[in-house]
């Protein structure tokens, strides 16, 4: 394995710190996980397609009545509250 030194704000080293402890991992564990996640040869275009395709109409069973709501009509209940009062 290579050694390399990065810089880092204040605020990415209390993130790093934090998840350290909780998940009991190195802070070179959690940066090459992330560097493999985000830039790793493993992700590639067809594999974010078989990942987008898997959830491609995942909405079809919903209600009838929240698929005719338009959006505009969807955002506003959501803003209003109304949501948690079951309409």
């Amino acid at each position: 394995m290579l050694r390399t030194q990065i810089s880092l704000t204040e605020e990415q080293k209390r993130r790093l710190d934090t998840l350290s402890a909780e998940r009991g991992l190195s802070l070179s564990e959690l940066v090459r996980q992330a560097v493999e996640r985000c830039y790793g040869e493993s992700r590639d275009a067809e594999q974010d397609l078989r990942r987008l395709r898997v959830g491609f109409g995942a909405w079809v069973d919903q209600d009838q009545a929240d698929q005719n709501e338009a959006g505009e009509e969807y955002v506003a209940r959501l803003r209003s509250g109304s949501r948690l009062a079951g309409r």
